[in-house]
C-alpha cells in the first residue's frame, strides 16, 4: 500500500478553499445577519442560516477528500479511484439526514447504508469497480447497543422527571432550578429540597454507555458493510471488534486531550510568571512605549512558541495513540477471502485532481492524515 499525495496540491486546494470560505463568511454571512436583524429583529436566524449553509459544503468536502485520497493511493502499484459526484453525495446526505432526524434516529442505519453504497459503487481499484451489497436492515445488529442505551436514557429521564421527579418544578423557575443544581454539585446549602439526588450518579455511566453505543454502531456497521463489498472475483472479510475500537477511542482521546489541558495550564503559568499575573492592570495604567521592548517581544515570542508546541505535541499524541492504532486495527482485521479477480485488473488513469481536498482541510475533516 502506497500513498503518493502531493503537498503542493494540498496547499493549493487549501488556499482555494480558504478564499471561497472567506467570501462566504465575510459577504454571505453579513447579508444573512442583515436580513435576520431587519426582518426578524433577532440574530439567531442569521446564525442558523449561516451554519445551515455550511452543511452541504461539509458533505461536498468529505466526498472530494475521499476522491483525492483514493486517487493518490496505490496497492501493488495499481491506483484506486472515485468517480465525480460530490454534489450528488451532498444532496443525498441532506435528504437522508432529514429523514433520520424526522424519525428520531430510527432510520440511521438506512442513511448509513445508502450513503456508503453511493460512495462504494463509484469506487475503483484499477479497472475493477467495487459494489456494496447487503441490505440496510442488516445494520440494526450493530445499532442494538446504541438503541438499548437510548432506551435506558429515556427510562431514566421519565423516572427522574415525570414519575418520581427530583422536586416539584411548579413552584420554582428554570433559573432557580439551575442555581439549585449547581449548589447541589458543589455541596452548598440550597433552599430547594431534592428527592433522591443520588440518581444523578447514573449520568456518567449513561453517557459512557451512549458513547460506546455510537462507536459500536459506527464501526460495527463498517464491519458488516465491508463483508458485503465485492468486485469481479474479489471479496472482503472483516473481523473488526467494536470493543477494541472503543478502547482505542477512550485511551487515545484521554491521552491527547489531557496533554492539551495540562499544556494550556502550564502555558498560562509560564506566561503569567514571565509577564506578571497583574500585567493587564499594569498595561492599563502604563503607556506601551515605557515598557522594555526587548523583554516585551521576548515574552511574546516565548508565549507563541509554547502555544504552537502544545498543539504540535497534541497532534503527535493524537496520531500516535488514536489514529495509528485505529488504522492498524482496521488493516489487520480486514482480509481478501477471494482474490482470483486481481489478475484481471489493469491500471487506472491518474485522477488529475490538482486542488486536492482543500475544503476538507479548511473545514477540519482531517483528510490530510
Amino acid at each position: 500500500m502506497e500513498y503518493v499525495g502531493d503537498p503542493w496540491e494540498k496547499l493549493l486546494g487549501f488556499f482555494i478553499a480558504v478564499v471561497i470560505l472567506t467570501f462566504y463568511i465575510g459577504v454571505v454571512n453579513l447579508l444573512l445577519m442583515f436580513v435576520s436583524f431587519s426582518v426578524f429583529s433577532e440574530s439567531w436566524v442569521g446564525y442558523f442560516l449561516t451554519y445551515a449553509g455550511v452543511v452541504p459544503i461539509w458533505f461536498y468536502a468529505s466526498y472530494r477528500a475521499r476522491r483525492y485520497v483514493l486517487g493518490r493511493t496505490r496497492w501493488r502499484s495499481v491506483r484506486f479511484g472515485l468517480e465525480r459526484g460530490a454534489w450528488g453525495y451532498a444532496w443525498r446526505a441532506l435528504v437522508h439526514w432529514s429523514i433520520t432526524i424526522c424519525t428520531v434516529g430510527l432510520l440511521w442505519p438506512r442513511m448509513t447504508f445508502y450513503l456508503e453504497k453511493y460512495r462504494t459503487d463509484r469506487t475503483f481499484f484499477g479497472s475493477a469497480r467495487l459494489h456494496q451489497g447487503g441490505t440496510w436492515q442488516s445494520l440494526y445488529r450493530a445499532a442494538t447497543p446504541l438503541f438499548a442505551m437510548c432506551g435506558l436514557w429515556a427510562i431514566w429521564a421519565v423516572w427522574c422527571f415525570m414519575l418520581d421527579p427530583f422536586h416539584s418544578m411548579s413552584d420554582i423557575s428554570a433559573e432557580d432550578y439551575g442555581e439549585s443544581f449547581a449548589m447541589l454539585l458543589t455541596g452548598e446549602d440550597h433552599a430547594v429540597t431534592w428527592h433522591q439526588p443520588m440518581r444523578l450518579w447514573a449520568l456518567p455511566f449513561l453517557l459512557f454507555g451512549l458513547l460506546y453505543g455510537v462507536v459500536a454502531y459506527v464501526y460495527g456497521a463498517k464491519r458488516i458493510m465491508a463483508n458485503a463489498k465485492t468486485a469481479d472475483g474479489i471479496a472482503f472479510a472483516s473481523e473488526l471488534r467494536p470493543l477494541r475500537v472503543s478502547a482505542i477511542y477512550l485511551v487515545g482521546y484521554f491521552i491527547a486531550y489531557i496533554f492539551l489541558v495540562i499544556g494550556f495550564f502550564i502555558l498560562a503559568v509560564i506566561v503569567g510568571s514571565l509577564t506578571g499575573f497583574d500585567t493587564l492592570q499594569i498595561m492599563e495604567q502604563t503607556p506601551i512605549g515605557s515598557l522594555d521592548s526587548v523583554d516585551r517581544w521576548a515574552r511574546i515570542g516565548t508565549s507563541v512558541i509554547l502555544y504552537f508546541f502544545i498543539f504540535l505535541m497534541w497532534s503527535v499524541l493524537y496520531n500516535v495513540f488514536f489514529t495509528f492504532p485505529l488504522m492498524r486495527h482496521l488493516a489487520i482485521t480486514t482480509q481478501l477471502v477471494d482474490a482470483t479477480g486481481l489478475a484481471q485488473i489493469s491500471q487506472r488513469a491518474r485522477d488529475e485532481f490538482a486542488e486536492a481536498e482543500g475544503f476538507a482541510e479548511a473545514l477540519d475533516l482531517g483528510a490530510a492524515i
